[in-house]
């Protein structure tokens, strides 16, 4: 099963069952070679779910001392189309490494 990093909104049980009909298992875990800053968000769906104004967006610095704490959710393929959807287009999905060893999809500023 895919591991998706959620550091923002996707963490909310009610978003999950929003977006994916269904609250998802999952730890905390670290992105590395990343920082967070601030993205306003002005799509009215987005808004409707999230209920939040400005969502968390990673940025990637390639400095393995920088680390963002969140979840690896456990999604399954059809949920990553899902979590597309409900990503505005600032953000795209890549893969990265987690502190833990591990690497995940996540949803990160385009370059």
């Amino acid at each position: 099963m895919p591991l998706l990093f959620s550091y923002g909104t996707l963490r909310d049980p009610a978003v999950q069952r929003s977006v994916f009909g269904r609250e998802l298992g999952g730890r905390a875990d670290r992105i590395v070679g990343f920082r967070v800053e601030q993205l306003e968000i002005t799509d009215p769906e987005v808004l409707a779910v999230s209920g939040e104004t400005y969502h968390p967006i990673l940025v990637r610095t390639d400095d393995s001392g920088e680390t963002v704490e969140g979840a690896a959710l456990e999604v399954t393929e059809a949920e990553l189309l899902l979590a597309d959807g409900y990503e505005v287009d600032e953000y795209h999905r890549v893969t990265a490494p987690l502190a833990s060893g591990d690497t995940a999809w996540v949803y990160v500023a385009r370059d």
